[in-house]
Formats: C-alpha cells, sequence, structure tokens
C-alpha cells in the first residue's frame, strides 16, 4: 500500500496543495491508514532531525549575504560591470543580463534571488532600450538557472548533505557546467540578434561616477592581487603539464608581478576614465566568490564556515567601504533572509522525512530493479535518467527532488560506473533547468512578478534558450571532463 505515497503526492499537487504539505500529507495519510502509527511518528519527527544539520546551515547565511549584498547596492555594481563589458555588442543588454546572473552566481547562489535582483533592474531597462518585456523576463528567468550551478550552490550542499560528497567537489564541478549555460545563453541571443535586429546598448549609463580614495586604494591591490594569483595559477598548471618540479617561489613571484603590473599600466590609457571608475566599483563585490571558494579549497574553513565569511564580507564593505547601507536596513534584510531560509529549509526537513516512507515502501529496490531491466548500456540509462530528472523539475523544486530521488538513483549509477560527482552534477544541472520550465517552474513566476508579463507568454519566449540549456546538460553528461577536470586538477577527486 505503502507504494501509493508518490501518486497520492502528485494528486495533492495538481489540486494546488504546497509542496511542504503534500509530502507530509501523502505518506502520512497511507502509515495511517496501513495501521503504522509508530511510523507516523517517526515521519514527523524526521522533519525537526532533517533541518538540524550544521551542514545545512550554509543555507541560511548564503541567502542572507545574498540579500545584504542586493540592499548594499552591489547587483546595481555588478550590472554596470556587465554593461562595460558587453553592453556594445548587438543584443548588448541580454548579454549583460546573462553575464550579470554569472557574477551574481558567485554571490547568492540562488536562482529566486537572481531573477528577482537582476529582474527588478534589468527587464525596465530591456524595455526602455527596446526589446519586449515577454523577452527581457525570458532571458532573465532563463540565466537565473546559472545562480545554483556556478558556486556557492545551495542545492550542491543538499546533494552534498544527503549523499556523503565532499561540497568543495561539487562547487569546483559546477564552475565549468554554469559557463557553459552562460556561453550557450549568449550563443543564442547573438544569433537572434541578427535575426530580430537586437538593440545595442550604451557602455555607460550613468556618467561621472566616482570613487572615494578608500575604495579607489582598495579596488587596486585587490585587481592586481587577483591577476597576480591567476597568473600563479597558470605557472602551476603549465609546470605540472610539461613535468617541471618545484621551482623557486620568490624568484617566480618577483616575475609575475612585474608582468601583473606591465599589464595594468599597459591597459591604463586605452580605457576610458569612465570605463575604470565602473571596473573599480566592482572589484570589492567580485572578491566574495573569491574568498568561498579560495577559502575552503586552501582548507581554512568549511561551506558552512565559508557562508558565514560571505555575511561578515558582505556587511564590511556594504557599511564600511561602500557606506551604501544603514543600521535601519537590517530589520527588513533579516525578516526576508528568515523567510527565504524558512521555506527552504521546512522543504527540506519534509523531503527527509518522505525519504523515510521512501525506504519503508521499498521502492528505491523496486525502481532499481526497474531502470537496470531497461537497458544494460549505461549511455542509454542516462539518457533516459535526464529525460526523468527533466520531467520531475518541472513540478518539484530542486532540494526536495535531490533529497528524494538522490538517495535512490546515485547508487545505481555508481554501480555501472558513473563518477558520483558526476552524477551530482547531471542531477543538479536537470533539476535547475527545471527551475525555469513550463508548466511549473518557480523563477516563471518570479519573472512573471517581477515584470507583470503573463506566465505563458514567458513560457513560449523562453524555449529557445531551454533548448541550448537542454543541449548543455547533454554535453556535461556524456563528457564528464566537463565536471569533473578541475575538482581533479585540485586534487579533491581522484
Amino acid at each position: 500500500m505503502l507504494l501509493w505515497f508518490l501518486p497520492v503526492f502528485l494528486v495533492f499537487l495538481m489540486i494546488g496543495m504546497p509542496v511542504f504539505f503534500g509530502l507530509l500529507a501523502a505518506p502520512g495519510i497511507l502509515l495511517y491508514l496501513d495501521g503504522q502509527e509508530r511510523n507516523l511518528a517517526t515521519l514527523y519527527r524526521n522533519v525537526y532531525t532533517g533541518m538540524d544539520s550544521f551542514p545545512l546551515m550554509a543555507l541560511p547565511f548564503f541567502m542572507l549575504a545574498g540579500e545584504l549584498m542586493n540592499r548594499g547596492g552591489i547587483t546595481l555594481r555588478l550590472v554596470e560591470f556587465s554593461q562595460a563589458i558587453m553592453g556594445h555588442l548587438r543584443g548588448g543588454l541580454a548579454h549583460v543580463n546573462i553575464l550579470s546572473s554569472m557574477l551574481f552566481a558567485g554571490l547568492s547562489g540562488s536562482a529566486v534571488a537572481d531573477t528577482s535582483a537582476l529582474g527588478s533592474t534589468l527587464i525596465p531597462a530591456m524595455e526602455k532600450n527596446g526589446y519586449s518585456r515577454r523577452f527581457a523576463a525570458a532571458i532573465t528567468a532563463a540565466s537565473s538557472v546559472i545562480g545554483p550551478i556556478i558556486p556557492p550552490s545551495g542545492i550542491m550542499i543538499i546533494y552534498a548533505y544527503v549523499m556523503g560528497e565532499s561540497v568543495a567537489a561539487l562547487f569546483l564541478a559546477g564552475i565549468v557546467p554554469g559557463v557553459l549555460v552562460g556561453v550557450g545563453l549568449m550563443l543564442v541571443v547573438r544569433l537572434m540578434a541578427d535575426r530580430y535586429d537586437l538593440p545595442k546598448a550604451e557602455r555607460i549609463v550613468r556618467k561621472g561616477q566616482t570613487v572615494s580614495p578608500a575604495e579607489n586604494l582598495i579596488a587596486r591591490v585587490l585587481a592586481r592581487f587577483n591577476l597576480l594569483g591567476i597568473l600563479w595559477g597558470a605557472h602551476l598548471l603549465a609546470a605540472a603539464a610539461m613535468g617541471i618540479g618545484e621551482t623557486p617561489t620568490i624568484p617566480v613571484l618577483v616575475v609575475l608581478a612585474a608582468v601583473t603590473e606591465g599589464i595594468f599600466r599597459y591597459m591604463r590609457p586605452r580605457m576610458s576614465e569612465e570605463v575604470r571608475v565602473v571596473w573599480k566599483r566592482a572589484v570589492v563585490p567580485l572578491q566574495t566568490p573569491i574568498i568561498i571558494l579560495g577559502g575552503i579549497l586552501v582548507g581554512v574553513f568549511t561551506p558552512t564556515e565559508a557562508s558565514v565569511v560571505a555575511v561578515a564580507y558582505a556587511i564590511l564593505i556594504s557599511f564600511f567601504i561602500l557606506r551604501s547601507m544603514r543600521l535601519s536596513d537590517l530589520p527588513s534584510i533579516f525578516m526576508r533572509s528568515a523567510l527565504g531560509s524558512s521555506t527552504v529549509l521546512l522543504l527540506v526537513g519534509a523531503a527527509v522525512a518522505f525519504k523515510t516512507v521512501v525506504a519503508l515502501s521499498h521502492a528505491p529496490e523496486a525502481l532499481a530493479d526497474f531502470i537496470l531491466s531497461l537497458s544494460d548500456n549505461p549511455l542509454t540509462l542516462l539518457f533516459l535518467i535526464n529525460l526523468l530528472l527533466f520531467v520531475v523539475g518541472m513540478f518539484l523544486d530542486a532540494g526536495p527532488a535531490i533529497i528524494i530521488l538522490g538517495p535512490i538513483l546515485g547508487p545505481i549509477f555508481t554501480d555501472i560506473g558513473v563518477h558520483p560527482v558526476h552524477f551530482a552534477i547531471i542531477m543538479s544541472v536537470n533539476l535547475t533547468v527545471g527551475l525555469a520550465t513550463p508548466p511549473m517552474g518557480l523563477v516563471l513566476f518570479v519573472a512573471s512578478s517581477v515584470s507583470g508579463e503573463r506566465v505563458e507568454a514567458i513560457s513560449k519566449a523562453i524555449l529557445p534558450f531551454l533548448a541550448v540549456e537542454v543541449l548543455v546538460i547533454f554535453l556535461i553528461t556524456y563528457f564528464p571532463a566537463f565536471s569533473l577536470t578541475v575538482p581533479r586538477l585540485t586534487g579533491f577527486i581522484q
């Protein structure tokens, strides 16, 4: 009888019951009817135990960091930085929207936050620049799915919590797929730009901006350190590729520092003062993903501690460097973060409880036997599982879907030779794209709310962008190197 929990859950969703209540009501009713009152108590007790986890504390802190940076004016700085880079291209603001999502992904890791923050800024700007409102809302929704793919990623934290994988390995594995999604969307925009004569945009929107002397100094120093770090990483990779042993550190750093300074001196006269100001205004906010990933990779702090550091850094730059926020802003920021975090954590708790009934029903074993009976070819099974995950993502939020399906599907594909981190990325990207997929994609409703455009109109306009995202899913499915190269080079997987 317990095997009916999934059809009952789907019925509850179709009649409009919230996902949280559906996840608890469906198995709860069946346990009661099956006379398993003891397991019924366990079911609801697991709602709390599912949330009571140190790794999951990263979720509310990353959401708080995103709220702080959005209120502190950092979102606008990232948009202006993106426009200075890509605004001159045909379809410029659409490219700016995508690049801003890629940059914002490194701050919040949330598709909903991305759609809300960037949509409120870019959708009106795109409409004013000659784009239709439905197109502006569609590209905002499509690009927002990059948020949970490029680290830090909330759904990857959940996957690591459920499946016992390394959060750092999953973060690193998401970098290349996230960039692929962004580049793919830009290619679609470029093709549409010629066909529909999409307009260019100005590279600098707000003229005459300045930076304070303190921010100017900090930005100049940080920019040089960032470039020096990139050159040092390239040196290490080149040395490893050529089989060169250890090289003297100090002389190499001196040479690279000289090259760094030379590059800045070469670029300075080739950039206008206004472009330089926009770049300087973006340097300090863009340190957030560097601090998060750098600290995790070096081993200075765990992902949960990294989320707290991100909050502290957001407060530091908003109050003392940018001076764009006041103490009176904090209560509303904390309230929005608390509401968003409670929604996510309640879904996680309910999904963990739901998973209890999944185990009691022996559904994992039945599903595993069914999947393996379909084909002996791992490539065919991966294709079929992509279809399943894509459909699930249309109706169920990524977090609960991972908690319910991860323990069922993960071991099946690990046993047939798929790397656990590779499967984690396949599952995460699939379910994330589902957030923008009709008919129930969450970010479609957020984009509709922000833009005032009907969900049906956005759903039609988003189809070309969904097509390229599906193509990226199959690329990362059948070419594991896209996901595994970065964590392998950094030593987080073998």
